[in-house]
């Protein structure tokens, strides 16, 4: 599968999605001909196709896009990565940061990638833990680097909004292979996302 950076609202999708919103904003009460109302069915639709267009890449394609062979074997770090999501169970967002390292054993990637990569699973219907594995899974299985760590830090809306409504509650996933499973190359990489360098 090709990688695009494009995304074309599907003319059928949105019309089905419009419909749907249609029948959601007055099915809670709301009157859908009310002028600020009007075109929201058709907003939302194309918004509901962009925040999941992950369904639609391909996350190795993309790394595989920009790997280049390199002689170089220590940890590589993108940290502070913003993400932003859909919980699946109510399809409010959660938001946050990712950390990824990985230490290549022949081959790196272009760094823009792997916030690429991150996008790709976060605009789906998800729950953090597994798309703090997709993001993992995915470098290791098309790097094949000596390991790999992902760190998720994020915020839930259907926790902050809802529910038990704790508007500073946080959630924090990990996932480590490789050199990552070892307790001083991971303390090093937890070291460095959370020191500050200057």
């Amino acid at each position: 599968m090709a990688f695009t950076k494009t995304l074309n609202y599907d003319d059928k999708v949105t019309d089905q999605l419009s419909k749907n919103f249609t029948d959601i904003i007055s099915g809670v009460g709301e009157e859908v001909s009310r002028e600020g109302l009007l075109k929201t069915p058709e907003r939302a639709a194309k918004a509901m196709q962009f925040l999941t267009q992950g369904y639609e890449q391909d996350a190795e394609a993309i790394l595989r896009s920009a790997m280049f062979a390199e002689d170089y074997s220590e940890m590589v770090i993108v940290k502070d990565i913003e993400l932003y999501s859909l919980c699946e169970h109510h399809l409010l967002p959660f938001f946050g940061k990712a950390h990824v390292a990985y230490i290549p054993d022949g081959y790196i990637v272009g760094l823009s990638k792997i916030p690429r990569v991150i996008d790709v699973y976060a605009r789906r219907f998800q729950v953090q833990e597994r798309l703090t594995d997709q993001i993992l899974q995915a470098i290791q299985t098309t790097l094949n680097p000596l390991g790999v760590a992902v760190v998720i830090e994020a915020r839930h809306m259907c926790m902050m909004m809802r529910g038990v409504q704790k508007q500073n509650s946080a959630t924090t996933t990990s996932a480590f292979t490789g050199a990552f499973k070892a307790e001083r190359t991971r303390n090093e990489f937890l070291k460095l996302i959370t020191g500050d360098l200057g």
